[in-house]
Order: structure tokens, then sequence, then C-alpha cells
């Protein structure tokens, strides 16, 4: 490959040649986990698209708090399913036929969640959206983890996490402007259709383009090796690291390939009702982090706020300050995870989420009627908010995305793929449970919905402190038990 030309140097040294070159191998590992990423932002985007819409949707249809509940949660129902047999597809098909996959479920799900004619119309292509969610919310990382090289691989996955959060971002800004044109969520907007409508239809635009970038970046040099396209497999490569790591990437390959193998033969069964430790470790870990109630705030914020007396304009401006937060702290986890360790960031997370949803438990208990409406009194009202977003703070720089570093470290090489697969789809249930029970208790008692999730949020804190094994700078393998995990990172802590 000859040296680039520069107008400063002409007669570029041996030395920056090579450097430059790496930077342009890494600009364009870069794109295509960008592009690989989108994923990540239908994920984020489609789940919390409902946001806006769970008002007026309960108004066109007329429904109580129970089928409202099951309407939001049914996609993570396809989720569950989704996430299940993407790895099986992606390894009999590829990463990209199964990418192209994810977008046409998200395009179906986003034209006729926008059309539909009643409630389980909705429901049926929500659950449709949701299998699109669980292919992303496995494919994307997957992808991601296989085109990037060792050096920068780490901060490369963290674009997943990033991706969800900015998808999660659009969804709330694009139902804020959607309904402030219409002047309200159940206001016709254009073509004669409802604001709400619209919310779900422009899931069309990111949905295409998913799909098209899908049709334009290189299959992942890792399912080219499964299938013995090794000559391809190299073409890739060649396009994404140095030459002088080529045999490297390859040799990393064939030894991921190879604990694959012996994986499969791993068995999840152990003495602790039916399953090793390890595995209830990653099993309750994944439902604390959706107990502590996230999406709660996520899925219901904008008819939570307007539940207690704040208009609908102003709820929508509160969710996007939210989403926008949600953002801006995945970066402190970032930066930290790997500083402090796990088990400490996880901490800190824990208690913040006490405090601030204690006093969001409080503060909600103290609605009063104004004319026949809720609202929340001086000084409540701004007390909550703050609680609210402080909130979501502590989770999305500790549980969000530390969580995902967790489950892909504390299982052993042999049961890796099958406890992640535990874990993922008993995450799926708690988020399932939550937001389908969620409108049925806020719609008793807001306080009350508070104060169970600030009692999980008191259980988390008593799991990382007494069961939790922190893997920073810990072998993989070395995560095997509970109890014993715990005491290594222990003694491994105080000899560093």
């Amino acid at each position: 490959m000859p040296p680039e030309r520069s107008s400063i140097a002409p007669e570029p040294s041996t030395l920056s040649a090579p450097r430059r070159s790496e930077r342009a191998l890494n600009r364009r590992v870069l794109a295509l986990a960008i592009a690989g990423a989108l994923g990540g932002f239908l994920f984020g985007f489609d789940s919390s698209v409902v946001n806006g819409a769970v008002g007026a949707i309960e108004g066109q249809f007329d429904l109580n708090p129970a089928i409202t509940g099951f309407a939001v949660a049914s996609a993570l129902l396809g989720c569950a399913v989704g996430a299940y047999f993407a790895g099986q597809l992606s390894n009999r098909w590829g990463r990209i036929p199964v990418m192209l996959l994810g977008s046409v479920l998200f395009l179906a799900s986003s034209l006729g969640a926008g059309l539909a004619v009643g409630v389980w119309d909705l429901v049926l292509w929500r659950i449709v959206g949701g299998l699109g969610i669980g292919i992303a919310s496995v494919t994307a990382p997957a992808y991601i983890a296989e085109i990037a090289p060792r050096q920068i691989r780490g901060r490369l996955a963290s674009l997943q996490q990033l991706a969800i959060t900015i998808g999660i971002f659009a969804a709330l800004v694009s139902n804020a402007l959607l309904a402030g044109v219409a002047d309200g969520a159940a206001e016709q907007l254009w073509l004669g259709l409802a604001a709400w409508r619209w919310m779900f239809l422009v899931g069309v635009i990111p949905s295409v383009v998913y799909g098209v970038v899908a049709l334009v970046i290189p299959e992942s040099p890792r399912f080219l090796m499964l299938t013995g396209k090794e000559a391809k497999a190299r073409e890739v490569l060649a396009t994404i690291v140095p030459e002088d790591q080529m045999e490297r990437e390859l040799s990393d390959i064939r030894s991921v390939l190879k604990d694959e193998e012996i994986a499969r033969s791993g068995s999840l069964r152990g003495s602790l009702l039916g399953l090793k430790p390890i595995v209830w470790i990653g099993i309750a870990a994944g439902m604390l982090q959706q107990f502590v109630g996230i999406n709660a705030i996520f899925y219901y914020s904008t008819t939570l706020w307007q539940s207690v007396g704040f208009t609908e304009s102003d709820s929508f401006t509160i969710s996007v300050v939210t989403g926008l937060i949600n953002i801006a702290v995945t970066f402190i986890a970032i930066g930290l995870v790997d500083r402090i360790g796990r088990r400490r960031l996880l901490m800190i997370g824990s208690i913040g989420m006490v405090v601030t949803l204690a006093t969001l438990a409080i503060a909600f208990s103290q609605s009063v009627d104004v004319n026949g409406a809720p609202s929340l009194p001086e000084p409540w009202g701004p007390i909550a908010l703050v609680a609210a977003n402080l909130y979501v703070v502590f989770f999305g720089a500790t549980w969000g995305p530390v969580l995902w570093v967790l489950l892909g470290e504390i299982f052993p090489t042999r049961l890796r793929g099958k406890a992640m697969g535990v874990a993922t789809g008993m995450h799926w249930i708690a988020n399932f449970i939550v937001s389908t029970t969620f409108p049925v208790v806020a719609d008793f008692s807001l306080g009350v919905a508070y104060g169970i999730f600030t009692l999980f949020a008191v259980i988390s804190v008593l799991f990382v402190r007494l069961m939790l094994p922190e893997t920073n700078g810990l072998s993989l393998e070395e995560a095997d038990t509970l109890l014993p995990a715990t005491r290594r990172s222990e003694r491994y802590r105080r000899r560093s």
C-alpha cells in the first residue's frame, strides 16, 4: 500500500506511514461499528416510542390500566423470542441477513402500529417490533465485537449502549415535536391521522436506513470463518486490521470458535435450586436492573407527569430532558467502569437509586385533587422532577450499561452462551412484569408504585454488597462460583 501524500511532508517517513494507515483502518472499523450500532438505535427508538402515545391510545381504544400495561409491554414478548432465536439464525444465515430481517420487522411494526384499527391489532404489531428489538439486542453487539480489533474492542462495544440511549432520546424528541405540531398526541396531524399514529410511523425512516446500511457493510469475519470461508474472512480483515496483526486476529477467531464448541457441552445444572450459583447471580442481576423501575420512566413518563398535574406539553419536554440526561451519563459509565470496578460503580448506583426512589415515593404520595384533577402541591412537584432525573443519572451511569459488562464477564467460557441466554431472557421477563403491572399499581397509588421500586433498590444494595463478584481485572474463568469468586476478587484488590 503506497504511503499517503501530505502537503506538509511530501516524503513521509517509513514510521509515519504505517501509523496513518492504522488510523485509517481504525476509522473504517469505527464506521462499521457505528453502522452495526444502528440496531441499538432501533432498539431504543422502538422500545420508547410508545411513551408519548400511551395516553392517546388509552383514549382512542378506551382501555383500562391493565390492558394499557399489556399493550405497552407486549413488545417485550417479541423481544424474548427474537433474542432467543437471533443467535441461532445469525450462525445459520450470517450477521448481515439477520440484520436485514430485523430492519424488515421494525418496518412492518412501524407501519402496522401506526395504522392499527384496534388494541389487539396494535399489540400484534408491537410484538412484531419486539422480535426486531430482540434480534438487534443480540446481533448488533455481536457484530461490533466481531469486526473490532482487540485493542479497541472495549470502547467500540460501548457504542451499543450509547446507541440505545440515543434511540430512546430520538423517540422522545420525535414524540414531543409531533404532539407539539398537532397540539396534542390525540389530535389529527397529517393525512387525517392522529399524532400518536405518526409517532409509530416515523420509525419507518430508521428502519429503512438500517436495512440499506446492512446491505453495504461486510459480513462478520467470524461468521465467514465459521462457515469455512477463510479467504473471504482474510479479505474483510485486511480492511480493518493492520497486515502484521492479521494472523493474530485469525488465531483469536479460531480460539473463540473452539471455545464456543466447548460451551455447547457445558451444563447450567448445579446444587442451588437446580442451577449453578453463578447462573443465579446473572439472573438476579438482570431482573434487579428492571425491578428498580427504570422503564416506568422511559415507557410511561409522559402520562406519569400528566397524572400529577403537569400539562401534556410540559410532560413531553420533561421526557426529552430525561432522555438527554440518559445519554450524557452513559459516558460516565464508559469512563469509570474499568477504573473503579464493577461492584463499586453498581453500589454507588444502588445507593443513589434508594435515595431518589424513596424521594419520589414520598413526593407522589402527596398528590391531591385540584378541581377534580390530581396535582402535586408545592414544593413536591419540583422535588419529584429533580428526584426523577437524579434517579436516571444514578441508573444510567451504573446499572444501565454496567449490567451488560458484568454479564459478559461473570460466566466461565463453558457456560457463557447458555447462561447469557437464560439471564437475558429473565431480564426481558422482568421488564414485561414491571411494564405490565405499573399502570395498575400507579392507578391505585403512585406512592406505592415507587415505594415498591425503592424496596428493590434496597435489595440491589444488599445484592451487590453480599453476593456480587468483582470481575474487573480477573480472569473470566475465576468467576465460576458465587462466594469463592467474591473472595478471590477481594484478595485481588488487596494485592493490587
